[in-house]
């Protein structure tokens, strides 16, 4: 049986993921990213991995890499819940109970999760490595980059994010689209002393805040375990960087319209007033976290998405993660559905036998279990930041109600 090279474009989550698991089955796999170092460009903060994210994990990462995975997750001591701008409790979810911790949920920093990933691929990642095209001929693929060196590879696989160079010459025709929304984000640092400035459930749960129509809040704490250390990525910014400072991170969003025309422009101090005078009526706790937020925090995102495309003739260039179905942050899916990409794609790839079917049936399952996802995380962004009255209303009611039947179903339980 020929054993084929893959060739990985991105040095994502999705694609790091997808290398580990590939190495792991024999099969031979080189990831190129363009950043020039691990610590060229920040990973984002915390992410939720979904039992569906670490099952993929638990199935692609070698055992020591999966203990690493799991010593930097969070400690959780809350329940996602609902609450209005007033801090009024709607809802409280039950975490589901789980003492598989390949079947859990965990809460990650992005940068912890980026070490673990890149880490025990000497000789399979390469950075500085800025993908600009690739060839096809009847003996494989060709890849080059802007250095002008050159790869070969049997497949490849465009793992290189939202604004991906491998999608845009594969489907030039797959569109993404701004949603129209806007969000602000921060970085609240959590000690002692500001843990006993907010209330408990900002503290230690991730909460949505619905308030009154045209927008939305979310916050979500992340609590590093005291095992945690930073590597020399924090040398590099000790604000972004800091791998065992724990902290609340927030998003405020509603639609363009209602931001400066300028928005884009304005420096986190602008950015954080333009918030503060936002939410200057809601509990002060809000305020607290916008404002004590450090500057080097705090940003402004615009909100794209990924218009779904219709079947495409398979061939030795497939797509991964957000290069094929980026969706808006609100379901807070996105890192998870790139991680199961790797898993089925690495299952297929693993079992030998024929590359394009294999790939073909990951193409076909990834656009059953993704498209819909990303139709639902723009459904999900869309009410965030309603303006229906009617809309955010109902969504009260319906979480008051449901709050109060599962707080009755917790005495029944003693």
């Amino acid at each position: 049986m020929k054993k084929i090279k893959v060739a990985v474009v991105g040095g994502g989550t999705g694609g790091l993921c997808l290398a580990h698991g590939l190495s792991r089955a024999g099969v031979e796999v080189a990831v190129y990213e363009r950043s020039r170092t691990r610590t060229e460009r920040l990973q984002g903060y915390r992410v939720h991995i979904a039992p569906m994210g670490s099952a993929a994990l638990h199935e692609c990462l070698p055992p020591k890499a999966w203990e690493q995975f799991l010593a930097t997750t969070g400690v959780s001591e809350g329940t996602f819940g609902f609450v209005t701008e007033k801090m009024r409790e709607l809802a409280a979810f039950d975490a589901p109970p789980s003492s598989d911790a390949t079947a859990a949920h965990h809460s990650v920093s992005r940068i912890s999760m980026h070490q673990v990933l890149s880490s025990g691929l000497d000789g399979i990642l390469w950075y500085d490595k800025e993908f600009m095209r690739y060839e096809t001929d009847s003996k494989g693929v060709g890849l080059h980059f802007a250095d002008g060196t050159t790869a070969e590879a049997d497949l490849v696989v465009g793992a290189d994010g939202a604004s991906s160079r491998v999608r845009a010459q594969l489907l030039p025709h797959a569109k993404r689209v701004d949603t129209g929304i806007r969000t602000v984000i921060g970085k609240f640092p959590l000690t002692e002393e500001s843990r006993t400035q907010l209330p408990k459930r900002l503290a230690t749960a991730p909460t949505l805040v619905l308030p009154p129509p045209g927008c939305g809040m979310f916050t979500a704490p992340h609590e590093f375990p005291s095992a945690s250390v930073n590597d020399e990525t924090a040398a590099v910014d000790p604000v972004l960087f800091d791998n065992t400072a724990s902290y609340v991170m927030w998003s405020y969003g509603a639609k363009a319209a209602h931001f400066p025309a300028d928005l884009a422009e304005l420096d986190a101090p602008a950015l954080r007033s333009l918030i503060l005078g936002r939410i200057r009526d809601w509990h002060p706790a809000f305020g607290r976290l916008v404002r004590d937020s450090p500057d080097g925090t705090v940003s402004m995102l615009p909100i794209r998405t990924s218009v779904p495309v219709r079947d495409w003739e398979t061939g030795p260039v497939t797509l991964l993660g957000d290069a094929v179905h980026s969706m808006t942050p609100f379901r807070g899916i996105g890192a998870n559905i790139a991680l199961r990409d790797a898993q089925v794609l690495c299952r297929n790839l693993s079992r030998g036998g024929d590359v394009t079917a294999a790939v073909a049936d990951y193409e076909r399952r990834m656009r059953k279990y993704a498209y819909p996802q990303v139709r639902g995380s723009l459904r999900s962004a869309e009410q965030f930041v309603t303006e229906s009255r009617f809309s955010r209303g109902m969504t009260r009611a319906s979480m008051t109600a449901l709050g109060a039947g599962l707080s009755l179903r917790r005495k029944l339980r003693g």
